[in-house]
């Protein structure tokens, strides 16, 4: 695995940002581990049964069924996460979402945030309605907000984010994502190179939530590194 920040930094910026702020207040931050490779801790279930999680082999292993969420236990502003996920399905579904307040909708069982999306690469011909394939784009680390919350693309498909380059690999395979996330701006890395981001988000703190989605998906070395709050420090989410 390579370390946190042994990736490509188109988002360079972000970081030198976070370093200066870092020195200004005498200490450099230190990452933490989010999943300990034994047991839940550190993680709440919103709205998904007792055994949709799961520790198996020193993996955080999500059912998909049935669909919600479960939530850091504390909110994060400006951060550093680094997660690995492998999809176990054909066309599986399931993403990180950041910044969300970790309230479901009533109609679709997710909450709010920024979501980062991890679908199988099988995704669009499983899909394929009328003849028609949604974009292959879909499939790899886009961005966009949901519930509510609205961002500015960096590469737009509609309102949402589009990855530049096609980096995620297919079920059974690990996948790394980084992500870096400061005032309401999202840098995302897919497999050791920065593809995709979003800008001027309206939310800007609150929950990590993992999201369950339908079919089984792995994850492991979730990690964070928490970044000192910008000018004008983000309320909380409610």
């Amino acid at each position: 695995m390579k370390p946190l920040f042994a990736v490509c930094l188109p988002a360079a910026g972000l970081l030198l940002w976070a370093a200066g702020s870092a020195a200004q207040q005498g200490a450099a931050p230190e990452s933490v581990s989010l999943f300990n490779g034994k047991d839940l801790s550190g993680w709440v279930n919103v709205n998904t049964d007792p055994d949709t999680w799961s520790v198996k082999d020193g993996l955080l292993v999500c059912s998909g069924h049935p669909i919600g969420v479960m939530r850091s236990e504390k909110q994060y502003e400006n951060f550093i996460l680094h997660i690995e996920w492998m999809h176990m399905e054909p066309g599986g579904n399931s993403g990180v979402f950041a910044w969300s307040n970790a309230v479901p909708g009533e109609r679709n069982r997710l909450p709010d945030g920024v979501e980062v999306q991890m679908l199988e690469l099988d995704w669009p011909k499983l899909h394929t309605r009328d003849g028609v394939t949604p974009p292959i784009a879909y499939v790899h680390g886009e961005l966009f907000g949901v519930g509510g919350v609205k961002t500015v693309p960096d590469n737009p498909r509609g309102e949402r984010s589009k990855s530049i380059e096609n980096r995620c690999l297919p079920r059974g395979v690990w996948n790394t994502y980084d992500v870096v996330a400061v005032d309401g701006t999202i840098k995302l890395s897919v497999n050791g190179k920065f593809v995709n981001g979003i800008s001027r988000s309206t939310q800007k703190k609150g929950y990590l939530c993992l999201e369950s989605e339908g079919a089984e998906i792995h994850f492991r070395n979730i990690r964070i590194l928490e970044l000192p709050p910008g000018v004008d420090a983000a309320p909380a989410a409610q």
